[in-house]
Parts: structure tokens; sequence; C-alpha cells
């Protein structure tokens, strides 16, 4: 859906950010990334300066892809790859945010199959609760 939402010109590539990603692919349809190993050597404030700015002032719509996440803070995915992001690195991404013109948002891959533990849904619900305080600043 991502593929054709870019090709079909519904997403705004110029002002778009993909974070944490740790899979290749040639053709990254124009969108910026900030790849995982990236992140981990960035300070918390420069990588989030940089997030902002590829953003902007316009609307924004944040999904959070859970599998971003290390498998050992989210095992309850069907795509883990090592590598990935601490919780305490997105929290603090997130809180970054705050004051972005966010219109709406979404958290995805969540498999409770492979979430024995539900240490995946824990995560998810944390994140997903930053997401709604930023609605929340956002809108006050």
């Amino acid at each position: 859906m991502f593929y054709k939402a870019v090709k079909e010109g519904l997403i705004d590539v110029d002002h778009s950010v993909q974070v944490g990603i740790r899979t290749w692919n040639d053709d990254t349809l124009g969108i910026h990334q900030l790849p995982a190993p990236m992140v981990h050597e960035l300070p918390e404030k420069e990588l989030v300066g940089q997030i902002r700015e590829i953003l902007g002032d316009g609307p924004v719509y944040l999904t959070f892809d859970i599998d971003c996440l290390d498998p050992a803070a989210a095992p309850g995915t069907g795509t883990p790859v090592s590598g990935g992001l601490s919780n305490s690195q997105v929290l603090g991404i997130l809180r970054g945010l705050e004051g972005v013109n966010l219109i709406g948002a979404d958290v995805v891959e969540v498999a409770p199959v492979y979430d024995h533990g539900e240490i995946t849904a824990i995560a998810a619900a944390h994140i997903a609760g930053e997401i709604l305080c930023l609605f929340a600043i956002s809108n006050s």
C-alpha cells in the first residue's frame, strides 16, 4: 500500500521520513531514510532535529511499524530483524515530536501469535499512548 500511495502521489516524499529501517532497497521512492545504525549513532536531539526538519510545518501522518523495534523489545511481529531500536529510543523520538501538526496516526504489525509474553503488545500500547499525547498537545 505504501508503494502504491507514493506512486499515486498521495504521500509527499519531500516531507516524509522512515526511521529505524534495517533492510535495504535501492528504490527508496524518494522517501528520506534514517536507518537504525544512524539512529544508534546520533544523539537524540540531533536525530529529532533532522526528523522535524524533513517534516516541516505541514500536516503529519505518523505510522509506527512495531518491527522497527529490536526483536528483544518486540518479538511479536511477522518480520523481526536484529539491530532495531530500543523502547527508550522510540519514546524519546516521539516525545521530541511535540508540536508537529499531527493529523493522523497508527501503530501496525503487532502479531499476537508471536507475542507469547505480550511484550510487543505492551510496547505498542505505550507507543500509542505517546502518540495520543502528541495529539493532545497539538490540539491544545
